[in-house]
């Protein structure tokens, strides 16, 4: 796999490079402005690089999940204001994905400049699952630039024209955060140090089976907490009152106790309310205590402990998932304690993106103080099941 360096070895002053970068932050609701910035910084190593270079960049991004439509709650102006900011220049925002002003202001742009474009799920057809309507897409996208750089770590397991289908008709090379998000997770699926300690959380079972039925027979112990503990727990024949369960799924979670033994560490006190508020009143129980008309939001301070004690002596750790409803105060202290303990590890601790990334961002928990903090929460999981991912099949040689 070709990287930005090989390229940038090669010479790209004068030339445009097509960036596909993944800057779909989160933003207010209200105001519109950005809340975590975090996908925008990691996104600077390799913009610097191209910048410092001469090369005439032009960004490729999507934010949310517009419908193929122009929608101005999803326009990349607030990302094209704040990217500037942190670049310490103007980058203008074009008007279109691959229209005619998207054309004209990449034709304008002098070595060093950068341009983005407007949200490429603006178009339909970048996520089209018909071949020639992406292709169609794609082709607008590579008539903007000479080569292709894909630094968006964060999309790299979807198969959509600014991802897949440009590669395919333009030289193409790999970003620094791709490279580094590779080098991660490539220590993590083969011979990672030992003791390797998994931390998994979140909503459900189901969407972490895969991850889950893949790493079991590589790690010495995987921790569940988050919502997704209350079937684990079922299955162990406890009540879990009103907290999130699914029925489908107990008799599989049976088994993968059964089948794990002692190290899937599961937690041994939760954080109970009778209803999903900041306000509502809160008890911590045992697990084998959970009151019928109330439902977990959080693991409790003894399984805060217990999971600190079991990260202790861990070499490699793997945290994807919150421990509980971190965005309401009542229920941080879980996913905050969890968090301090995976940073505290002696070795290498990768937080696996998404909601882990946020937490560690809101609750204003030191960055530097993990190995890395990966950009892309589905593609990082996807990694590690052992699939292919479209994005970066096709950067390979």
């Amino acid at each position: 796999m070709r990287s930005v360096d090989d390229l940038i070895a090669e010479g790209v002053s004068g030339r445009r490079v097509l960036l596909r970068a993944d800057l779909n932050v989160p933003l207010d609701k209200k105001t519109g402005a950005i809340t975590d910035d975090g996908r925008i910084r990691a996104s600077l190593p390799t913009l610097q690089a191209l910048r410092e270079a001469g090369a005439r960049v032009v960004v490729a991004a999507h934010l949310g999940r517009p419908k193929g439509t122009p929608d101005p709650q999803f326009s990349l102006a607030p990302v094209a204001a704040r990217l500037g900011e942190l670049l310490g220049t103007t980058v203008p925002l074009a008007a279109d994905v691959a229209g005619e002003d998207a054309r004209e202001k990449a034709a304008a742009l002098g070595d060093g400049d950068v341009l983005l474009l407007e949200n490429v799920r603006f178009e339909a057809a970048e996520t089209s699952k018909d071949d020639a309507e992406r292709g169609a897409l794609a082709d607008r996208l590579a008539a903007l630039a000479d080569v292709y750089v894909d630094d968006a770590f964060g999309a790299v397991h979807r198969a959509h024209a600014s991802v897949f289908d440009v590669a395919e008709r333009i030289p193409h090379s790999a970003g620094r955060l791709v490279a580094r998000e590779l080098e991660v997770l490539t220590r993590l699926t083969t011979e990672p140090e030992r003791p390797y300690v998994v931390v998994l959380g979140g909503s459900k079972v189901s969407d972490k089976l895969a991850v889950i039925e893949a790493l079991l027979p590589k790690v010495d112990r995987l921790l569940v907490g988050g919502g997704m503990c209350f079937t684990f727990l079922a299955a162990q024949g406890h009540g879990v009152g009103k907290s999130l369960l699914e029925v489908d799924q107990v008799e599989t979670c049976r088994r993968l106790l059964a089948e794990a033994g002692d190290r899937i560490v599961l937690p041994v006190d939760v954080v109970c309310t009778p209803e999903f508020s900041a306000d509502a009143p809160t008890t911590t129980v045992p697990v084998d205590a959970i009151p019928d008309d109330q439902m977990g939001l959080d693991v409790g301070p003894r399984t805060v402990e217990l999971f600190g004690t079991t990260l202790g002596d861990a070499r490699t750790v793997f945290w994807n998932g919150p421990m509980g409803v971190f965005e309401l105060a009542p229920f941080q202290a879980g996913t905050r304690g969890v968090a301090q303990a995976v940073s505290a590890v002696d070795g290498l601790s990768v937080v696996g993106g998404g909601d882990s990334a946020a937490a560690v961002r809101a609750l204003g928990l030191d960055e530097s103080a993990y190995g890395h903090i990966s950009t892309g929460g589905g593609a990082s999981l996807e990694y590690l099941e052992g699939r292919d991912l479209p994005g970066l099949a096709v950067l390979a040689d």
